[in-house]
């Protein structure tokens, strides 16, 4: 399959600071590619490169085939249909002086799409997110943050995208209208086949909407992989240590929690040889000299020297004995 995105070796320096530095990625259609890692990382940079919001310091990014880059301003802007974003704060992405009408007809007016029956689209748009057409005549700040997402969304979707970047879509809501949110967004996948580039730092988010997960820090993606296979085997230490933080709803099962030593190195002086040495607690003296390359071994791809020598991170112990039927129980509750 012909990849829809495809980035090579992307770089972006703001003067000083390596906030992308050399990363590779491809997104299929259909599928969601998380972007995860601590705040800093580059990951929402990354994003706003893929879609040619901000310019390259290097690199090459195609979309559909076409080079994103190589292409003229009027020729990029043909193509924003095609590609769309949501952005973290629902409330600060809309135009409080607008109707929530007026901001999904714009979208159509300006690619000219469903010409005389701008209202009839825009009340299908309220109903796919879970509105109601007459909220159309009102103002962001009359709504939810999770009803001012679900306008985001159907912003997003008005165009018909075949991409859309999601910049920590549910990061700013409850726990409970998170879950809402990605079911939406998985509903909407696979009714109209899009593919997400979706960035997060919550890998308990990732987990149910992610396909494949790339893992960043401080500039670079240090592990690449399908999403089960992540979960179930990582291998850079520091996915480990997100791994480990991720909370444990079940009271009767038992994880030991990787507290990572150490504050994240500036970006702008990132260290010698492996950038995460200095909080590594398998690092050695190759670590702090040769950077590792993110190779690849049957698909699964990690930047670590060691990772073979590395033991098998434990996702969780199980039941003790006298919890087994409670823990069957509250399974079955939840099913």
């Amino acid at each position: 399959m012909t990849p829809l995105l495809r980035a090579e070796h992307l770089v972006k320096h703001f003067k000083a600071v390596r906030a992308v530095d050399d990363i590779s990625f491809e997104l299929y259609p259909g599928e969601t590619l998380a972007l995860v890692g601590e705040s800093g990382c580059g990951k929402s940079t990354a994003g706003r490169l893929a879609l040619r919001l901000i310019e390259p310091t290097s690199g090459k990014v195609w979309f559909d085939g076409r080079d994103l880059l190589g292409l003229a301003e009027r020729e990029v802007r043909s193509l924003r249909r095609e590609m769309q974003v949501i952005f973290q704060d629902p409330y600060g992405s809309l135009n409080p002086r607008m109707t929530v009408g007026a901001m999904l007809a714009e979208p159509l007016a300006l690619h000219g799409l469903a010409k005389g029956r701008e209202r009839e689209r825009v009340a299908e748009l309220l109903r796919l997110v879970g509105l109601a057409p007459e909220h159309a005549g009102r103002y962001p700040h009359e709504f939810s943050g999770g009803q001012r997402q679900r306008i985001g969304i159907a912003r997003a979707v008005a165009v018909e995208p075949r991409l859309i970047v999601c910049d920590e879509p549910v990061s700013a809501l409850d726990v409970s209208i998170q879950a809402q949110v990605i079911n939406l967004l998985q509903d909407l996948q696979r009714r109209f086949g899009l593919a997400y580039l979706f960035i997060a730092h919550d890998l308990a988010v990732v987990k149910h909407i992610a396909t494949r997960v790339a893992v960043m820090y401080l500039g670079k993606i240090v592990e690449l992989a399908d999403k089960r296979a992540l979960f179930a085997e990582p291998r850079h230490p520091y996915t480990h240590a997100l791994l480990s933080a991720i909370p444990i709803p079940d009271p009767s099962l038992k994880r030991e929690r990787l507290v990572l030593q150490g504050d994240v190195p500036s970006p702008q002086r990132p260290p010698q040889g492996c950038r995460f040495h200095t909080r590594c607690p398998h690092a050695r003296e190759r670590c702090r000299q040769e950077e590792p390359p993110l190779a690849s071994a049957e698909g699964h791809c990690v930047a670590c020297h060691f990772w073979k020598e590395i033991e098998p991170f434990a996702s969780a112990s199980r039941p003790t004995p006298v919890n087994e039927r409670l823990a069957r129980l509250q399974a079955a509750f939840h099913t």
